[in-house]
């Protein structure tokens, strides 16, 4: 930011009345004392009071966007500055406004604007320095917000890539353990179907082996009732 500008020592806007002239010339210059002394907020007040006597002094509404301005108040500034701009006479004074509107922008991370504000500003004062340099320097910012905003953009790409990725694989990881409880299932069911029919194989092969035992007594019992008939020989002479 360009350091205040003591207007008091320039010719002021004639006012309906010297008096009143002087009186808001006078608060001009206090408030630019009181902004030497770094108290901001007493110098607004000053120039603010300045600016409501005289609404057309320049000086008072420029010096007014600085006070401003040193509050980190930028929104007002640039509407402090803006207004001085109707009151300027010449070239020099609306650079130095630009000038004043690009910083206020650059700190409100506007850069863009403020590279427009500060190119208005080289128009009317095409070899300011301090301009040329913030020029330089908001244009410098611009590319590196840009390039970051690329590297935000090829991080969240790569950030979705991993993100299906990762979906993928759990899909596919979902799709195994189903099939893998399916298979299970179906282990198990057929390891069910197997006992099953084991078990009525082995109810089957006891009834057979009982009817095998209970086929045997009733052989025993016919060779018993066999054994003890008298054997039949032949006749007797």
């Amino acid at each position: 930011m360009r350091k205040i500008i003591k207007y008091f020592s320039l010719t002021l806007l004639i006012p309906t009345s010297f008096a009143f002239a002087q009186s808001t010339r006078g608060l001009v210059n206090d408030g630019v004392n009181l902004y030497n002394e770094k108290k901001f907020s007493d110098a607004e007040v000053n120039f603010k009071k300045g600016s409501e006597n005289a609404p057309d002094n320049f000086e008072a509404k420029f010096n007014l966007g600085d006070a401003y301005y040193k509050q980190q108040r930028y929104d007002e500034a640039i509407k402090s500055f803006q207004s001085a701009l109707a009151n300027a006479k010449t070239d020099e004074e609306k650079a130095k406004i630009y000038h004043n509107v690009g910083n206020s922008l650059l700190n409100s991370q506007k850069i863009k604007e403020s590279i427009g504000a500060y190119k208005e500003s080289l128009k009317l004062n095409p070899n300011d320095q301090e301009t040329k340099y913030n020029l330089s320097y908001a244009l410098n910012m611009l590319k590196n917000q840009n390039q970051n905003q690329k590297q935000n953009q090829k991080n969240d790409k790569n950030k979705d890539q991993n993100k299906d990725q990762q979906k993928q694989n759990q899909d596919q990881q979902q799709k195994k353990d189903q099939q893998k409880q399916d298979q299970q299932k179906q282990n198990q069911q057929q390891q069910n179907q197997k006992q099953k029919e084991q078990k009525i194989s082995k109810a089957e092969a006891e009834r057979i082996l009982d009817a095998l035992k209970n086929n045997e007594k009733d052989l025993q019992k016919q060779l018993r009732r066999v054994r003890g008939q008298k054997v039949k020989t032949e006749k007797d002479w």
